[in-house]
C-alpha cells in the first residue's frame, strides 16, 4: 500500500522470512535510491536487510551487499557500524576482492589514527596479490599512511602516483581520479612545480560524479590551490558549491570537511564572525560523528583567536596538539601548534608563541613542506621574535620564507612578511622606513582581500606612531577590526588607545663600563635594561615598548644571565660604571 518505493521495500523485507532473491533485489534497488536521495544511513540499513534476504549462492553474494552497506555507513558518519560489518565479513570471505574491500573499510574507519591499523596493510597486500585494481586501492591508503604516520610527503606523493597508474591500468577511473587528486593536494602543500599539471590531469574528462564532490577529490584540490594563491572569491564559490552538493547527497564526512573550507575562506577574507559560526558548526558535527575532530578543533581555535574567545582558542589548540601527538600525526601536530602559536600571540604571550611556532618550523622542515601559504605561521613567528628581542632570528625567518613565497607567487604571504620586517626595522630604530613599509603593506593586503591582515598592518602603524611626537589615532585600526568582527584584536586596540601616550625620551647615558657590558645583549634586551636604569617598573617598560609584562620579565631573566648579575639594582650599578 505504501507509495514510496523505499518504504514499500522496507515493509516487504519485514514481512518476509528467510532468503528471497526477489525481495533482496528490491531492497538493493531501494538502497541505491536512498543513496541517490542523499540518505546514506537509510541506504546502509536497506543494504543490510538486502544482505539478510540474499541466498548464499546468489550473485551478488550477501557479503558484497554487506560491504556496500558498510560504505554507505561511512558516508553517513556511522563508523562503528561500518567497522563491525567489515570485520564480520573478513571472518568468512575468501574472494580477494571482497577481502581487500573489507580491509579498506577498516582502514577508512580509523581516520587519522592510522597507527591503529598498521597490521592491516601486509594482510591486504597479500590478499591483493598482483591484481592492479586491488593494489591501487591499497597503494592509495599507503599514501595516506606515509603522510599521516611517517610525515613523508615524498613517499606519500610516490604512493599516490603508483596508485593512479595501477588504477589506470585496471580501467578503474574512480580510483585513478582519487589518487591523482590526492597527489595534487600533496604537491600543492609541498610547493611542487608539478601541482598545476596534476590538478589539470585530475580534472580531465571523463569525470566521475562521486569524485567531483569528494573531500579528497579534484574539486577540493582546486579549492586549496585557489585559497593558497589568494584567489579568495573564486575559492569561496568553489567550496560553497561543493558544500551544497554534499549536503544534497548526505555525505557527512565531506560536509564536515567543506564546512571547514568555507570557514577558512571567510577567515582569510576577514569575516571573523561568519568564520567563527561555521568553525563551531564544523566542530560540533565532527564531535557528533567522530570525523575530523583534530582538523575542526584547529580551525575553531584560529577562528576563536580572531573573532571569539582567546581562552577558548588556547584550549582547542592544545587539545588538537595532544590528540595529534597521540595519533602520531605530525601533519596535524604542526597545524595544532600553528593555531596555538597564533592564539598565544593574540593573548600577549610572545615567548609561548615563539616556542610553539619554532616547533612548527622544525616539523614542516622534516615533512618537506615548502609552501608558506600552507600554514601562514611565518609572519606570526617573526612578530613574536621581535617582541622578545630576537630581531636577528626574526629577519632570518623572513628572508628564508620570502624565497619560497617569491618562487610560488604567494602575494599575501609576501605582504605579511613585509609587515613583520617593518617591526624588525622599528625595533632597530628605523621608524620612518618601518612606517612607509607598513603603509604599502596595508594597501596590498586590502587589494588582495585579506581583511584581518590589513587591520593588523593598520594597528602596527598606529603603535609605531605613538613612539613619535604629534597626535596618534587608533581610529583606522579600530574601524578595520570592527568591520572584521575581530573582537580580541579590537580589545587590544581599545586598550592601546586608552593608555596614556608617552613622549619619546632620550636614551640614558651610561658610564663607559656600562656601555661595554651591554654590547652582548640583543636589541630588546638593551632597551629593557636601559629603561631599568631609568628606574622604570616592569609594567611601565611593557607600556613603553608595547610588549607584555611577561615578556619584560623573561627578557630581564636573560639580561641577568648574560651579564652575570642577580637583580635590577645590579643593572643600575653597571650604568654608573661600578662593579655589581
Amino acid at each position: 500500500a505504501a507509495s514510496d518505493p523505499i518504504e514499500r521495500a522496507r515493509h516487504l523485507a519485514l514481512a518476509t522470512t528467510g532468503a528471497d532473491p526477489e525481495v533482496a533485489a528490491r531492497l538493493a534497488e531501494a538502497a541505491a535510491l536512498a543513496r541517490d536521495r542523499g540518505a546514506p544511513s537509510m541506504a546502509a540499513s536497506l543494504g543490510l536487510l538486502s544482505a539478510r534476504h540474499t541466498p548464499a549462492d546468489s550473485v551478488p553474494a550477501p557479503d558484497v551487499r554487506r560491504l556496500a552497506a558498510a560504505e554507505d555507513a561511512i558516508t553517513a558518519g556511522e563508523l562503528d557500524l561500518a567497522r563491525d560489518i567489515a570485520r564480520d565479513v573478513l571472518t568468512r570471505a575468501t574472494v580477494p576482492a571482497d577481502r581487500v574491500r573489507a580491509w579498506i573499510i577498516v582502514i577508512d574507519t580509523a581516520g587519522h589514527a592510522m597507527t591503529e591499523v598498521d597490521a592491516v596493510f601486509p594482510q591486504a597486500l597479500a590478499d591483493a596479490g598482483d591484481d592492479p585494481e586491488l593494489l591501487a586501492l591499497i597503494r592509495y591508503q599507503l599514501a595516506w599512511r606515509a603522510l599521516l604516520v611517517e610525515g613523508d610527503f615524498d613517499e606519500a606523493r610516490g604512493e599516490a602516483a603508483r596508485s593512479a597508474a595501477l588504477a589506470a591500468r585496471a580501467g578503474d577511473r574512480y580510483n585513478e581520479l582519487m589518487a591523482l587528486s590526492f597527489q595534487a593536494q600533496l604537491e600543492t602543500l609541498m610547493g611542487h612545480p608539478d601541482a598545476p599539471a596534476t590538478i589539470k590531469q585530475a580534472l580531465k574528462e571523463p569525470q566521475d560524479p562521486r569524485v567531483a564532490c569528494h573531500h579528497n577529490g579534484a574539486g577540493y584540490s582546486r579549492f586549496r590551490w585557489l585559497i593558497m594563491s589568494d584567489q579568495l572569491p573564486e575559492a569561496r564559490a568553489t567550496v560553497t558549491a561543493l558544500l551544497r552538493e554534499v549536503r544534497r547527497r548526505g555525505s557527512v564526512e565531506s560536509e564536515v570537511h567543506f564546512l571547514r573550507g568555507v570557514a577558512e575562506t571567510e577567515l582569510r577574507s576577514g569575516h571573523c564572525g561568519r568564520a567563527l559560526d561555521l568553525a563551531r558548526e564544523s566542530l560540533m558535527m565532527a564531535r557528533d560523528t567522530g570525523i575530523g575532530e583534530v582538523a575542526s578543533a584547529v580551525l575553531a581555535s584560529l577562528a576563536e583567536a580572531s573573532g571569539g574567545s582567546v581562552e577558548r582558542a588556547l584550549e582547542l589548540a592544545r587539545e588538537a596538539v595532544d590528540h595529534a601527538e597521540e595519533n602520531g600525526d605530525q601533519m596535524y601536530e604542526s597545524r595544532g601548534l600553528t593555531a596555538l602559536g597564533y592564539a598565544q600571540l593574540v593573548a600577549g604571550d610572545a615567548p609561548g608563541a615563539v616556542r610553539s611556532l619554532r616547533r612548527v618550523r622544525e616539523l614542516e622542515h622534516g615533512l618537506g613542506i615548502t609552501d608558506p601559504a600552507r600554514g601562514r605561521w611565518q609572519g606570526d613567528l617573526a612578530e613574536a621574535l621581535v617582541r622578545v628581542g630576537e630581531t636577528g632570528e626574526a629577519q632570518d625567518v623572513i628572508d628564508v620564507t620570502r624565497v619560497n613565497a617569491l618562487r610560488l607567487g604567494r602575494e599575501s604571504v609576501l605582504a605579511v612578511l613585509d609587515r613583520a620586517e617593518a617591526l624588525v626595522r622599528a625595533a632597530r630604530g628605523e621608524h620612518d622606513a618601518a612606517l612607509a613599509q607598513l603603509t604599502s603593506v596595508q594597501d596590498r593586503l586590502a587589494k588582495l582581500g585579506h581583511g584581518l591582515e590589513e587591520a593588523r598592518a593598520a594597528f602596527a602603524q598606529a603603535q609605531l606612531r605613538t613612539r613619535r611626537p604629534g597626535p596618534t589615532s587608533y581610529d583606522e585600526a579600530a574601524r578595520l577590526f570592527r568591520r572584521c568582527r575581530a573582537l580580541p584584536w579590537l580589545r587590544q586596540v581599545e586598550a592601546a588607545a586608552l593608555a596614556r601616550p608617552v613622549e619619546p625620551e632620550p636614551a640614558p647615558t651610561l658610564a663607559p663600563d656600562g656601555l661595554d657590558s651591554l654590547e652582548g645583549l640583543a636589541s630588546m634586551e638593551r632597551q629593557v635594561a636601559a629603561l631599568v636604569m631609568e628606574g622604570a617598573t616592569n609594567r611601565e617598560i611593557a607600556a613603553r615598548l608595547f610588549i607584555s609584562v611577561k615578556t619584560v620579565e623573561a627578557t630581564l631573566t636573560r639580561v641577568y644571565r648574560k651579564l652575570g648579575i642577580r637583580s635590577r639594582v645590579d643593572i643600575v650599578r653597571l650604568a654608573a660604571g661600578r662593579r655589581p
